[in-house]
């Protein structure tokens, strides 16, 4: 299955955006270990919907995981997950297409 090049690139900004509100709870203290509980399955639902299939569902516990546990929001999930997915794995890489 190809990918359009626009898909590419917004599934980027969206793991972006994902990333930002997830690293939001930083901001506010205290308050913000509490908005992780609403937030760490929303996002991991979020992961699933973004990238299918097996890898998407492994991704999306992995998620979960980073999210809930106190102190690693710092890591840009859907981010690293956008590399592994368009840059890094080579079955996706042969199958983007340009425009």
């Amino acid at each position: 299955m190809a990918v359009e090049r626009g898909d590419k690139i917004r599934d980027l900004f969206l793991g972006l955006l994902f990333d930002g509100i997830g690293m939001l709870s930083f901001v506010i203290p205290g308050i913000g270990e509490f908005s992780d509980i609403v937030w760490a399955p929303v996002s991991a639902w979020l992961m699933t919907r973004l990238y299918k299939g097996k890898i998407g569902k492994v991704a999306g516990v992995v998620n979960f995981i980073e999210e809930i546990v106190p102190g690693f929001d710092i890591i840009p999930s859907f981010t690293l997950m956008w590399l592994y997915t368009y840059v890094f794995s080579p079955s996706e890489k042969k199958s983007v297409t340009t425009k």
